[in-house]
């Protein structure tokens, strides 16, 4: 809508924006979209934007995938709510059949949909709860779960997601992620002393793990270390949790990251790019854990919105069609290796790059490995003012993760690295 007086600008929104919306509510840009497609966006004064942010890795299919507006078209004219437990539809149902055969394991499955990635979260928290018995769920350093209590209670970042928002829930633990400053072997370890100093093993409902940090900083969990996660909750009547809100539906090169691992865990989280920009989230799990909460425990008055169903019904379809599996792993490929010639421009700074498929990060360090928080920030911007929208992470602030839709033509992605290299070259001439 514009402004009162006349076609809005960037300028003019922003102004509005600051009166009206609280500074909480962060945002990156100073620029407002207009109309977006695939892996493009132009603003309201007509300026476009390579997209490698996909709405935080909503998009994997890409902005308005022509059959995923299709799908929402041909819902809209049937119905846009009935709240799912009043009045149920056909195609809730057959979404949860699809993604029961999607996801690891070859065990009996249950699905409940909601709306964001924070309620299941919730939501795996409550059923693992009502499964075991038990309270305590332990998630790790570095991870991010949420803005929601539990949600930040798990999320093992301070700034700016726990800042001034406490107390948080009880019960809720952190033990070291595997990265730079400590290996599985001492992330094991400080499990182990978790359970000697903090909370008996016979408490914990559930450990939360995301298979790859998102905000964390795009870390990879080592498989001997997920493994050992496995054999651990198996051996203490633990519930395994996979957060695969950021990972799941493509982006690292399978359908979901818990493949690379080849471990099976108790409940999945989902989310993102499930409905293609649509809000829809689930929860995914053994059916006899799924069935531990009594009717009425689960759901929501917006949980599993009959548009957002109809939107993922169509990104399954266009994953499936147009191998975008496949594609997630040759254009990681390619960006890595891209990313790890142009890391040697950094001379007394240090880029080091992280891959599992198109869930691709540079991390950039200084002489002694300390986190670089500055020459990121510069980079970002350095792009931005180029038109290639990037995003940063990790707890050091100090990491740009690549979320680029996986439908991106060729061309595009080439000019988006182009355009990275560039500003790379200037934040270091700089720095």
């Amino acid at each position: 809508m514009n402004a009162p007086n006349g076609p809005s600008t960037n300028a003019l929104i922003q102004a509005r924006k600051q009166a009206a919306t609280p500074r909480g509510v962060g945002v990156l840009a100073d620029f407002y979209a207009q109309r977006a497609e695939n892996a493009e966006l132009w603003d309201v004064e007509g300026h476009r934007f390579i997209d490698f942010a996909g709405g935080i890795a909503v998009l994997n299919t890409g902005h308005r995938h022509p059959k995923v507006i299709a799908a929402v078209r041909e819902q809209l004219e049937r119905f846009t709510h009935t709240c799912y437990q009043v009045v149920p539809y056909e195609s809730y149902v057959a979404l949860a059949e699809r993604i029961n055969r999607l996801t690891p394991g070859t065990h009996a499955k249950k699905t409940a949909f909601f709306s964001t990635g924070a309620e299941a979260v919730e939501n795996a928290v409550k059923i693992a709860r009502a499964a075991t018995g038990r309270p305590g769920v332990i998630a790790f350093a570095g991870g991010f779960h949420g803005r929601t209590h539990i949600g930040m209670a798990l999320t093992g970042k301070v700034l700016p997601y726990k800042t001034s928002f406490g107390p948080f829930p009880a019960d809720i633990y952190h033990a070291p992620f595997p990265c730079h400053c400590v290996g599985t072997e001492g992330a094991l370890k400080g499990l182990q002393q978790l359970f000697k100093a903090d909370i008996d093993p016979q408490r914990v409902a559930a450990i939360i793990v995301e298979p790859v940090q998102g905000e964390g900083g795009f870390y990879i969990a080592p498989r001997p270390f997920m493994q050992a996660l496995r054999e651990l909750c198996d051996r203490q009547g633990i519930l395994l949790i996979a957060d695969e809100i950021q990972t799941g539906f493509g982006r690292t090169g399978r359908w979901f990251a818990m493949e690379h691992y080849e471990v099976e865990p108790d409940l999945i989280t989902i989310a993102k790019s499930l409905a293609g920009g649509f809000p829809l989230s689930a929860v995914t799990g053994r059916a006899e854990i799924m069935d531990a909460p009594a009717p009425g425990g689960l759901g929501g008055t917006y949980a599993g919105s009959p548009v957002a169903i109809a939107a993922a019904h169509a990104v399954i379809d266009v994953i499936l069609e147009e191998r975008l599996v496949e594609r997630a792993a040759v254009l990681g490929e390619r960006l890595a290796h891209s990313l790890r010639l142009v890391a040697a421009l950094g001379a007394d700074r240090r880029i080091e790059v992280r891959a599992l498929g198109s869930m691709v990060a540079a991390e950039f360090l200084k002489g002694d490995d300390e986190p670089d928080p500055d020459l990121a920030k510069q980079v970002q911007q350095a792009a931005l003012r180029r038109g290639l929208l990037l995003l940063t992470c990790g707890t050091g602030a100090n990491v740009i993760r690549f979320l680029y839709p996986l439908t991106i033509p060729d061309a595009l992605f080439e000019e988006g690295l182009g355009v990275f290299e560039e500003s790379l070259r200037e934040a270091l001439r700089t720095a």
